[in-house]
């Protein structure tokens, strides 16, 4: 055989034995979804929920084979609770670190500012933690809410006040675009309701102005006080509370109460407290496949998850439903599938209108009592009647 006859057969065997290391390195490459988590900061008891959520995600779907047959590779900054670094580290994600997909940090204030920049990309977006108007009223096309939403969160809690006799309720709130929407909502909901509200008062440092605010409530005496602030506040106000010795018939805080350890934190000042829920981690909610994310999360990080842990993996399970359907990557066909989307997922139902403000959730009322989180609203996913 001539010698150039056996280089090419040798060069043709070398293609066909090298061609399918080449291809299998190409399907292998990772799907890199990329995100901030408030690690440090006043949104940093949350978002550990939310980024235990993603990983529990990305553990299972890897372990499934992962989407379309390639690895998810999570890029997770820090992000401080600090909406300056949110700016730059979504911008950095996808320009520098050229990420596939984006999920969302934690909080309306922070979902704004990644929202700015996923939606200029052309990136889909689901809020897993966010819920103020605010984000659905700037005609951006990618971004879906996962949460019912803000002005929705105390109806269960005011509801319950007008059916037992209660009459008046004082509203102190954070000022900021979340916390707004709630204070909102618990007043236009109180008129229907045929409750007073005493008074209604934002502010900027709890620690400065609640103590203010708690005395101006004891002194018109309402029978009850609704908090909308994240954890902190929460908790200040519950020591306020200790030291005045004062506690009015109702007291209803927004994220902080959802939390497994509130009753730790909080001591014995938690009994009693009401909180708006997303969604609880009782086998006995009927959604499907929450008995075994309450299982699976417990054991992933050794944790009970909140509704946020619960969103968060929601939402990830919405994206991966949407990759599956589409055999495809492409934010168009995912954005088109999201949209029109009816289901229901360990949360809950998901709908979402032209906005993307969603409108199939509803939240549920919890109140602490004998040391334990109960729901107490609605009544056909109650575990113990409400205590005032």
């Amino acid at each position: 055989m001539k010698p150039t006859i056996l280089r090419n057969i040798i060069i043709i065997i070398l293609c066909l034995y090298l061609a399918p290391v080449f291809v299998s390195g190409a399907e292998t490459k990772p799907i890199r979804i990329g995100a901030t988590v408030s690690l440090d900061g006043k949104y940093k008891e949350p978002s550990a929920m939310i980024q235990g959520g993603y990983k529990l995600w990305e553990s299972q779907v890897n372990k499934r084979g992962g989407l379309l047959g390639r690895p998810v590779q999570l890029i997770l900054y820090n992000d401080k609770s600090d909406e300056k670094l949110v700016s730059q580290f979504y911008e950095k994600l996808i320009n520098e670190d050229k990420v596939d997909l984006v999920f969302s940090p934690y909080g309306t204030p922070l979902t704004l500012v990644a929202s700015e920049v996923s939606e200029k990309n052309g990136y889909v977006m689901l809020a897993s933690g966010a819920s103020g108007e605010k984000i659905w009223e700037r005609g951006y096309k990618n971004i879906f809410g996962m949460y019912a939403t803000a002005n929705r969160y105390f109806i269960g809690l005011l509801d319950l006040m007008a059916r037992n006799g209660l009459k008046s309720v004082a509203i102190f709130y954070e000022n900021s675009s979340f916390n707004i929407d709630v204070a909102a909502g618990i007043e236009s909901w109180a008129k229907r309701f045929g409750l007073k509200v005493t008074f209604s008062k934002g502010y900027e440092s709890g620690k400065k102005d609640l103590p203010g605010l708690l005395s101006a409530a004891r002194a018109v005496n309402s029978d009850g006080i609704m908090l909308s602030a994240y954890p902190e506040d929460g908790y200040l106000l519950l020591r306020l509370m200790e030291q005045a010795k004062y506690r009015p018939k109702v007291v209803g805080i927004t994220i902080a109460p959802t939390h497994p350890d509130f009753h730790k934190e909080a001591g014995n000042m938690a009994e009693g407290v009401f909180g708006p829920s997303q969604w609880e981690p009782d086998e006995r909610i009927p959604f499907p496949g929450t008995k075994k994310f309450i299982t699976d999360y417990k054991s992933f990080t050794d944790s009970i998850p909140s509704y946020h842990a619960g969103s968060a993996y929601a939402s990830c399970q919405l994206i991966e439903n949407a990759i599956t359907h589409n055999k495809s990557f492409d934010q168009k066909k995912i954005r088109d599938f999201i949209s029109s989307y009816d289901t229901v997922t360990v949360i809950g139902r998901f709908k979402v209108d032209p906005s993307g403000k969603q409108i199939g959730h509803n939240p549920l009322l919890i109140q602490w009592q004998n040391g334990e989180k109960e729901i107490v609203y609605p009544t056909t996913m109650q575990t113990a009647p409400p205590k005032f």
